[in-house]
C-alpha cells in the first residue's frame, strides 16, 4: 500500500538559544507566525517561524547538553532564487566560498546558525539567472 499524503513538511530544529536562533533565521526572512498568541504564563520553549512564501521552521529549546558546539548533526536547505542577495547579506559569515555551481546541479553556499546547524542556500543551476 502506498500513502500519498498532501501537506507541508516542517523542520523542527533544536536550539540552545531561541532568541539568537530566531534573530539568525529572521535575517533569512523567517518571522514568528504565532507572535502574541501564546499565553504569557506558558514557557517560551517553542517558536513557529514562516517566510510568507511557503517556508516554515519551528524552533524548540534543546535539552541541555544535546547540542555540542562543533558537533551539531543537523542541516537545513533553503531553496530560493535570491542566492546572491542573501550571500551578500551574510558576507564574513560564510562557510567556505560564496555561491558556486555544485556537481549535484545547485548554485549554492553555506552558513552556520548560532548552534552550528549547517544552512545551505541555493537554487537549481539550470534555472539560476546569471
Amino acid at each position: 500500500m502506498s500513502i500519498s499524503p498532501t501537506g507541508v513538511l516542517i523542520a523542527i530544529l533544536p536550539c540552545n538559544d531561541l532568541d539568537a536562533s530566531e534573530a539568525f533565521y529572521g535575517r533569512l526572512g523567517f518571522v514568528r507566525s504565532d507572535a502574541g498568541s501564546a499565553s504569557s504564563s506558558q514557557p517560551d520553549s517553542y517558536r513557529m517561524l514562516s517566510n510568507g512564501g511557503g517556508g516554515f521552521l519551528h524552533l524548540t529549546q534543546a535539552v541541555e547538553g544535546w547540542l555540542v558546539p562543533g558537533s551539531n548533526p543537523f542541516g537545513l536547505y533553503l531553496q530560493t532564487e535570491d542566492v546572491d542577495e542573501i550571500c551578500a547579506a551574510f558576507q564574513g559569515e560564510l562557510i567556505g566560498a560564496g555561491p558556486e555551481d555544485k556537481p549535484w546541479g545547485m548554485y549554492e553556499f553555506a552558513l552556520s546558525d548560532p548552534d552550528g546547524t549547517l544552512v545551505r542556500i541555493g537554487w537549481p543551476t539550470r534555472r539560476h539567472p546569471r
